[in-house]
Formats: structure tokens, C-alpha cells, sequence
């Protein structure tokens, strides 16, 4: 056969977006004659991340629909007809042998006109709880990757088929000493290292319970690598000290994980599926603020599993402190916390992913 054309749609947040720049990778790196399409929602961060991944992206006029009467829900039917006639247009044009969706509201239309042309079409469901789009099109699609046992309440058993998700490849190959982490962030041998994790805007309330714990954390001697995010920089640059690192950004993710001893971390897809492989004990501290409440479904299926430690936004007033102090005192539970996660670690998503889209192909 001669070269492969995919498409590939899925944004809204970094969580839809790189896994499917992950998959594109993959299938270039087997491929390198491959072309590659990114069909995205006008406005929405994949216009940004995909072209600097290296891709082309169309995107549609499409949102999701609001929880509350808005003038924007007035709008959607005519948002619809529009993205599913680009779809059209765009699936006409480029001719591709397989779509691939990863969620998000682009990847609706774009799934939908092409399975309905009968293009094959693959799902890649990040979530323990599966998302709006996804669930609406899965009777249209070949196959469904999915991250998480007990699927089959969400899609048809057959279509599933269980890989993980997409993590980024230097996590996964180039894992660092602790003591070179340790020296990369100017930080102490001798202490315990907690890393925080936002997301790379940032988690206001994890931020605020940083600030209003340091002098709990200073009193047991921990240090602190402290990810603010981009949109808090300014208000939190002034607690930076020799053993608190503030920063927007973590540019180095392996040495950050190689360096921490307990993480506190949203629980996003991609921040869990990471921390499977990191294999350290976590915090998790779900944002309430997403679709279907997502966050707390991924922290809930690890936390049956023995493998980490969530509380809810609501309760950090509470529980945080004790529950802390617990964790950090007792090895015995760090131990077990890190080895449980381990286990669920699926450390060959892209690859296993790329294998299944490749059978569709062939």
C-alpha cells in the first residue's frame, strides 16, 4: 500500500491534545511517509500546541454544550451543522485512511462524517468515566483504547481494548539518579522532597493550601519543588527560599519525579497515567471543575486499588494536615502506596494504540 493519511481529532485541554500528538508520533516514527491531518475547535488550545508539535490543524466552530440555559447552547445547532459540513469537507479532501479521536468537541463531527463514509475509526478514552463525545460515538467506531478496567458499563465489550494512555517518551526511557535530581533543582540530600503538581496553569486551591502549609512543612525539614503554574507565578514567586523552589513550569519532569519522595497532584488522565510509571506515593486532590467530574473518578479507581491517597477540595481544611503527616511518617505506607501504582503502570499505551490503528489499516 502506498503512503498512510490519518487524521487525528481531540482538544479542548492539553489532556485530549497530546495524547494525540503522542499517537502521531508513534505512527510518523513507523511511517515517516505518512501524512497526518489534526482537525481541532476553532479557539481552543490545539490551534496553539499542534503546529508547534509540528502538524497541520483545521479547526471547526464548535463548543460544547453549558450545564445552564446560555446563549452559546442557542448557538450549538448551528455550530453543529457547521463543523459536520468542514468535517465533510475536510474528510473529502485529504482522504484518509484512518481517524483517530482522542475527545474533546472537534472530534464529534469529525468521527461522525467519517465512520459514516466508512473510514475506520478509533477511540482513545483517557478517563476512568468516559466522556460525552466518546460515548455518543461509540457504536460508529472500530475500535476503543481505554485506560481503565471496568469499561464495558460506557462501550460495547468487543470494541474494547485496554492500552493505557500516552505519556510522554522521556518518562518512560530516560528515568534519572535521585542525587542528579536532587543537584539539577539546588536541593538537599538530606531532607524529604515533596513535589506539587498543578498542571502547567496551575490549581488555585492546591496552591493556596501550599502557602498556608509552609511553615508545616518547614517544621517536619521538607523541601518543596512547587508548580505553581504560569497563572499564579506572580502572586506565589515570593515564597521561593533555598529549600522551596517556586516555578511556573517544570521544564525537566524526569528530574522532578526522580527527586520527589511523595507528590501532591490533580488528577488529570495524563498527570495519572505518568504517576503509574513514576511509581512514588501520591496525593491526589481532584479538580472539581471538569466534565463529569472526571477528576475524582480517576483518583477513586487508584485509591481502590490501594495505590494512592485523594481528598476532595472540601476537605483539605480538615484532613490535610493529619492525613500528611501520616503519609509522610510512615515509610511502611510510602512503600506500598509506590508499589501499588507501579502495578497499573502501562508503560506501552502509544505503541499498543498505534498497533490497533495499524490492523485497521492493513
Amino acid at each position: 500500500m502506498g503512503n498512510y493519511r490519518f487524521i487525528l481529532s481531540g482538544g479542548g485541554t492539553g489532556g485530549h491534545i497530546y495524547p494525540a500528538i503522542a499517537i502521531a508520533d508513534e505512527l510518523k516514527r513507523r511511517h515517516p511517509d505518512a501524512e497526518f491531518l489534526f482537525v481541532g475547535a476553532e479557539d481552543r488550545m490545539e490551534m496553539e500546541k499542534v503546529p508547534q508539535a509540528g502538524y497541520e490543524i483545521k479547526g471547526l466552530w464548535i463548543t460544547g454544550l453549558q450545564r445552564k440555559l446560555t446563549l452559546k447552547n442557542l448557538m450549538f445547532p448551528f455550530k453543529l451543522i457547521s463543523s459536520l459540513l468542514k468535517a465533510g469537507k475536510i474528510i473529502k479532501k485529504f482522504r484518509p485512511d484512518a481517524v483517530i479521536g482522542t475527545g474533546g468537541f472537534a472530534s464529534g463531527p469529525t468521527l461522525r462524517v467519517a465512520s459514516g463514509r466508512g473510514i475506520p475509526c478509533v477511540l482513545q478514552e483517557q478517563n476512568s468515566y468516559a466522556g460525552i463525545t466518546n460515548k455518543l460515538l461509540k457504536d460508529r467506531v472500530a475500535k476503543i483504547c481505554v485506560a481503565y478496567d471496568n469499561m464495558d458499563q460506557f462501550f460495547p465489550a468487543d470494541k474494547i481494548v485496554k492500552t493505557g494512555n500516552p505519556v510522554r517518551g522521556d518518562l518512560v526511557e530516560n528515568f534519572k539518579d535521585k542525587s542528579e535530581a536532587l543537584y539539577h533543582f539546588r536541593l538537599d540530600s538530606h531532607r524529604s522532597t515533596l513535589l506539587i503538581l498543578g498542571g502547567s496553569l496551575g490549581a488555585r486551591r492546591i496552591n493556596q493550601l501550599v502557602a498556608e502549609n509552609l511553615d508545616f512543612f518547614k517544621k517536619r525539614d521538607i523541601q518543596l519543588i512547587w508548580q505553581c503554574g504560569k497563572l499564579y507565578i506572580e502572586e506565589y514567586k515570593k515564597y521561593a527560599s533555598d529549600t522551596v523552589k517556586v516555578l511556573d513550569f517544570v521544564n525537566r519532569m524526569d528530574y522532578a519525579y526522580s527527586a520527589a519522595d511523595i507528590i501532591i497532584s490533580r488528577a488529570g488522565a495524563g498527570s495519572v497515567s505518568e504517576l503509574c510509571i513514576v511509581g512514588k506515593p501520591v496525593l491526589f486532590v481532584p479538580s472539581p471543575n471538569v466534565a463529569e467530574d472526571h477528576q475524582t473518578k480517576n483518583a477513586q479507581a487508584l485509591v481502590a486499588e490501594n495505590a494512592a491517597l485523594m481528598i476532595s477540595e472540601t476537605d483539605l481544611d480538615t484532613q490535610f494536615e493529619a492525613e500528611f503527616a501520616e503519609l509522610h511518617q510512615n515509610e511502611d505506607k510510602k512503600r506500598e502506596l509506590g508499589a501499588n501504582i507501579k502495578k497499573l503502570a502501562l508503560p506501552n499505551a502509544t505503541s499498543d494504540i498505534v498497533d490497533e490503528i495499524l490492523k485497521l489499516v492493513s
